[in-house]
């Protein structure tokens, strides 16, 4: 058996969507799959491995209880073999809990994760790992999220629509959130003028989630705005419409978290106009362009620019 799914982007609505901001987020042409081979023995046999072929965590687990017998994780970066193999325990005892059926026969499993993409690129090393195991497991993949771990779910969405979509989050009368997911047709005609650029500093989301909380009090009409902007976004017909939009869409969000946009921090007099996308500080930005942003960005020490068409599906 092999699933895969798609990395993901959000491009407009980060931290408000939280909130139930109407946001538009795309997938990637870069993502990860899941390999599952049977085996008679009674055991789970795990590996994960880079884009490039590295084995980076392995684990093994009895059946079907799934105590963990040995983990190695092989990385410069925080982290134990230990902490990474309880958590992905737990992701499993709860897609078990979701299907009683899953993992439940005598025999096992070898099963082998790859990564098409560096995993200190933010694009869904997680999220794309729990659609794969919610699909192998035949359960929803939101539940499987947010029982077992936390965010909006966008990333999810993302993991299985091949379009860009919008995503928002209603409030029920149980006060649970359901996702509604709308897929799009964006398919900008000025799409050689926005890139993606790397920031080479990996970003927390819980860490940004948690700053947002603390100031995210009484904001219905900058929910309002952004879900606008949202629309406005996939209306644009040219790069200056996307920079009024990315410069109004920062202010907002800055306004709420308290911190200074990126191009303010890091790009002050970048003659493009440049969006954080997802937890403020940290991974991907978007950039507005034209041939000489590579150079731009080359210069600053930023060497990973990705144009838009190569990253977006």
């Amino acid at each position: 058996m092999q699933f895969y799914s798609n990395g993901k982007l959000l491009l407009t609505g980060e931290y408000v969507v939280l909130d139930g901001a109407t946001s538009l987020a795309v997938p990637t042409k870069f993502g990860q799959d899941l390999v599952i081979e049977p085996i008679k023995e009674p055991q789970l046999i795990w590996g994960s491995f880079t884009h490039t072929g590295d084995c980076w965590f392995e684990a093994s687990f009895d059946l079907p209880k799934l105590r963990l017998t040995s983990a190695t994780f092989n990385s410069d970066k925080e982290g134990s073999a230990e902490f990474i193999a309880e958590t992905l325990r737990d992701l499993l005892q709860e897609a078990k809990r979701l299907n009683p059926d899953f993992l439940s026969n005598n025999n096992g499993y070898i099963v082998k994760t790859n990564l098409t993409f560096p995993r200190d690129w933010g694009l869904g090393s997680s999220s794309t790992l729990i659609n794969n195991i919610a699909t192998w497991a035949e359960v929803n993949p939101f539940t499987l999220l947010w029982n077992a771990f936390s965010g909006s779910g966008y990333d999810i969405a993302c993991a299985k629509h091949n379009t860009p979509i919008f995503y928002q989050l209603e409030k029920t009368s149980t006060t649970l959130s359901q996702p509604i997911v709308t897929p799009l047709e964006f398919k900008p005609s000025f799409s050689d003028e926005l890139f993606f650029v790397y920031l080479n500093q990996k970003q927390n989301s819980r860490d940004g989630i948690a700053q947002y909380r603390k100031n995210n009090s009484n904001i219905q009409q900058e929910i309002k705005d952004i879900s606008e902007l949202s629309q406005e976004f996939i209306n644009a017909t040219s790069s200056k419409d996307i920079d009024k939009i990315i410069v109004e869409h920062e202010r907002i969000i800055s306004s709420i978290i308290k911190l200074n946009p990126v191009k303010n921090s890091l790009f002050f007099g970048y003659f493009g106009e440049i969006k954080s996308l997802g937890a403020w500080g940290g991974d991907f930005v978007l950039a507005t362009g034209n041939e000489d942003t590579p150079k731009y960005f080359r210069q600053k020490g930023f060497d990973t620019i990705i144009p838009y068409s190569k990253m977006v599906i």
